[in-house]
């Protein structure tokens, strides 16, 4: 198991030295483990190049399979530490900006203070990227909406509202609230969604278009183009919940609404750690914005 997670690890970091010092191998070692598997499925997994390393054709197709080993290892590990009164583990998890910065942290912290031991990794991505880290099991559930995904588990946690953000000067942002269909004349920055994106399914059923000069994925990227006059957006309720930008914040007419959830495969088939966190979280749904 020791050579899967070091083959990992690799990939991960694109570096067989950088890999070496996380795990505390030395590189030899680290290279003589990769020789071994390499030698035992008898097909080249990784490539070297200028840009790093990374997997060879024969490697991407049996990759989900060791991510998949690994992770059934890790849920053996700590269903065998739960048996002894012990709560460890790692708890992986995919979500969107919004979510990992204004929801997590707190969350995280609640915790670990039950749960001292348990380790947390958090990849940040669009809708697109967290199913494609779901399906390749690189995360045990995802944070996102529920709008998305279809055949896996969803949980909605929490409705967040969506709103317009317009610069502080704009015509628009005289009026209590703003009509879908008056933000068709502007230049709009969409936060890419990676295959969905309310905004424009709002639009849609507004029957209006919006006039998408830019795709960011960054949330405070939109926030600074909206200042600078590039455009204007709608963007979650979070976003500007701890922001300086010299923008105007206006609710959307119809209300554009993001049922945010906890997204997964199999829940019975995570890791302990995992499990015990959605529950965490759904348990304390209401305290969060």
């Amino acid at each position: 198991m020791n050579r899967l997670l070091v083959l990992e690890t690799i990939i991960q970091l694109k570096s067989f030295t950088k890999a070496a010092e996380v795990l505390g191998y030395t590189q030899s070692s680290v290279s003589q483990m990769v020789a071994g598997l390499e030698k035992e499925f008898g097909i080249q997994i990784l490539k070297r190049s200028r840009t790093g390393v990374s997997l060879t054709p024969e490697g991407e197709e049996i990759y989900p399979y060791i991510v998949q080993a690994l992770r059934q290892y890790q849920a053996l590990q700590e269903r065998a530490a739960s048996l002894k009164g012990l709560e460890t583990g790692t708890v992986r998890i995919g979500a969107i900006t919004s979510v990992s910065c204004y929801w997590l942290p707190p969350l995280f912290k609640a915790f670990q203070e039950k749960y001292p031991n348990i380790e947390f990794v958090l990849q940040q991505g669009d809708f697109g990227m967290i199913v494609d880290w779901l399906k390749r099991g690189e995360i045990d559930f995802g944070l996102m909406t529920s709008e998305y995904g279809d055949g896996l588990n969803k949980v909605v946690l929490h409705e967040t509202e969506m709103k317009a953000y317009l610069p502080s000067k704009h015509p628009l942002a005289k009026l209590d609230k703003v009509p879908i269909e008056k933000m068709q004349d502007d230049p709009f920055i969409l936060v890419e969604g990676g295959g969905y994106s309310e905004p424009l399914a709002a639009f849609e059923k507004a029957g209006a278009k919006a006039d998408v000069r830019y795709r960011i994925q960054d949330d405070y990227t939109i926030m600074a183009m909206v200042e600078a006059g590039l455009g204007i957006a709608i963007l979650s309720e979070l976003v500007g919940t701890r922001t300086d930008f010299d923008v105007v914040e206006k609710s959307v007419v119809p209300a554009v609404k993001r049922p945010v959830a906890v997204v997964y495969r199999d829940k019975e088939t995570l890791p302990i750690a995992s499990q015990h966190f959605i529950d965490f979280m759904i348990e304390h749904e209401k305290d969060l914005m």
